[in-house]
């Protein structure tokens, strides 16, 4: 049968060539019907050439996994295995230290200091003239299909724009301006409630931070994330007839730790590694860091170690962090069952790291290691098998990379990053460079690469480790003025500039609601929160919820 080439240029004109006639059509015939094509789309590829794109995030997924080869050690087969047939990036670092100025730094291509989203998620209401990752891949031709945790959580967080399907698994969220909703009354949580040692028998006031527990392998597949993955599934097994942009993000291993007891069982909770702990390690920071490093470290991990309870808490992160690993094996699998295993390019980051008592601190929002470092894996058609650099690289990189490799138009705005397509050719070339990192407040950061770390909160307040030296950083070597050229050549690669805090909005305020749509205006806000879902089993805890009209 002969087959044919559709080349469909922006007109709207189709012209269908047979295949075996193109191929002996004279070079010059042949070559004017490519740049005629490429004139016309902007792309010198027709759309069949060009690859299809697995997008896989995850929350608060540290380095543990099993292919960084750090301790204590997730058993992580699918992320490893990912790793195995692609690149792993064992000097990735996040581009902002929490949530949501890492998401909108991603999705952007723009760091916190020229968006000012250094604490919010919002960037696409006061800079709409930022075309998004999503929106790049749609006016390259794409279908784009979203699911889950790749904007912050919170209602009002998702750039709306650029997909042809965003997924939300139940009514509330399309009319409730898109909250991911992750532990809500249609997902299981365990009982008693609250289930870890830290929280037992105390009301939740705040998020579900600390709190761990196992629920019955039977419910796995009502699991919020579990419905994510599934659905991603489902769109792996369709039938597409242009590139796909798939992108599926995962609330897990951020708090709650809750997932099926199977997870909980691949760990024999005495046998698990504590992180490595130095007594002092705080006192070399300077007083007003050291004084809030310390407050936090009684906070938590004091008191995690006064109950016994450390090890406990890791178990549920690491159980999670396998939970998490076991949904990106489902679209793996799915994946490599279908006709687009060849040609699509996975990628698969965390959205930060997660301090598990490193430096006494349990959480992000640090401009430490432990916050920075993530797991950064991309796997797929033009990159090499099982290769693995420790240069040094930024989630910043992933914008400009996906425009490279998938021949897409550049953004209207300038992207901060630079394309990884060379190290993902060939990793063992790979040259390192210094990376930067924004903190909460404008002109606060650090720079890193292979040798150092400098982070700089003001002029009283500067840290300096030689990484190279000293990987867990317990020597601040700032103060020491022998290393005053080392602070000034790492200076080098901070902005000159630091754009103000984006405004904060308020969502019973600001947020308007129409429909299954949404969108921002200062006090026009209709939005009407969900009420917790907080299932106590303490019964004054129940009264006391009911009273509260909770």
């Amino acid at each position: 049968m002969m087959t044919t080439a559709p080349l469909r240029p922006a007109n709207g004109v189709q012209l269908v060539l047979h295949r075996e006639k193109l191929m002996h059509l004279p070079t010059r015939i042949l070559f004017s019907f490519v740049l005629f094509h490429s004139t016309c789309t902007g792309h010198l590829f027709a759309d069949e050439t060009r690859p299809n794109v697995v997008f896989l995030a995850v929350d608060d997924m540290n380095d543990f996994v099993g292919c960084l080869e750090s301790r204590p050690n997730a058993i992580t087969p699918n992320i490893d295995r990912l790793a195995a047939r692609g690149v792993c990036f064992t000097n990735a670092h996040t581009a902002g230290v929490f949530c949501a100025p890492s998401r909108a730094a991603i999705m952007s291509g723009q760091y916190a200091s020229t968006t000012g989203c250094y604490e919010t998620p919002n960037y696409f209401v006061h800079h709409p003239e930022i075309e998004s990752l999503q929106m790049s891949f749609a006016k390259a031709g794409y279908s784009t299909l979203g699911a889950g945790k790749l904007f912050h959580h919170p209602a009002g967080a998702i750039d709306q724009r650029g997909w042809t399907k965003f997924f939300l698994r139940n009514q509330f969220q399309r009319e409730g301006g898109w909250a991911l909703e992750s532990w809500s009354n249609d997902t299981p949580v365990p009982q008693p409630f609250p289930a870890s040692i830290y929280n037992k028998g105390k009301e939740i006031t705040g998020g579900l931070f600390l709190e761990w527990g196992a629920i019955p392998n039977e419910q796995e597949e009502e699991m919020a994330d579990t419905i994510r993955a599934n659905w991603a599934v489902e769109q792996l097994r369709r039938t597409h007839d242009k590139p796909f942009f798939l992108a599926c993000g995962f609330y897990a291993p951020h708090y709650p730790n809750y997932c099926p007891q199977k997870y909980f069982d691949l760990y024999e909770r005495d046998a698990i590694e504590t992180p490595v702990f130095k007594e002092d390690d705080l006192s070399d920071l300077p007083d007003k860091i050291r004084n809030q490093r310390e407050n936090r470290k009684k906070l938590h991990y004091d008191k995690l170690v006064a109950m016994g309870a450390w090890k406990d808490a890791l178990h549920g992160y690491l159980a999670c962090t396998s939970y998490a690993d076991a949904m990106v094996g489902r679209i793996l699998n799915a994946l490599e069952a279908s006709p687009y295993a060849e040609n699509t390019i996975v990628v698969l980051w965390s959205d930060h790291g997660y301090h598990l008592g490193e430096k006494g601190q349990w959480g992000k929002h640090t401009l430490w290691e432990r916050t920075s470092n993530v797991p950064f894996v991309w796997a797929g058609p033009g990159i090499a098998k099982g290769g693995r650099t420790d240069a040094t690289v930024s989630l910043i990189d992933i914008y400009p990379t996906l425009v490279e490799t998938c021949n897409l138009p550049a953004p209207s705005q300038e992207l901060e990053g630079v394309s990884l397509a060379p190290i993902l050719k060939y990793p063992s070339d790979a040259k390192d460079r210094t990376v930067y990192l924004p903190y909460i407040h404008p002109g606060e950061y650090t720079v890193m690469n292979r040798d150092w770390r400098y982070i700089y909160y003001d002029d009283k307040n500067q840290e300096l480790y030689n990484v190279k030296e000293d990987p867990h950083e317990w020597t601040n070597l700032a103060s020491d003025p022998q290393y005053a050229d080392v602070i000034a050549e790492l200076r080098n690669s901070v902005p000159t500039e630091f754009a103000d805090p984006e405004p904060k909005f308020n969502a019973r305020r600001d947020l308007v609601i129409e429909g299954e749509t949404f969108r921002w205006e200062k006090g026009e806000g209709n939005y009407v929160p969900h009420p917790k879902y907080l299932p106590y089993t303490d019964p004054a805890l129940k009264q006391k919820q009911s009273k509260q009209g909770r």
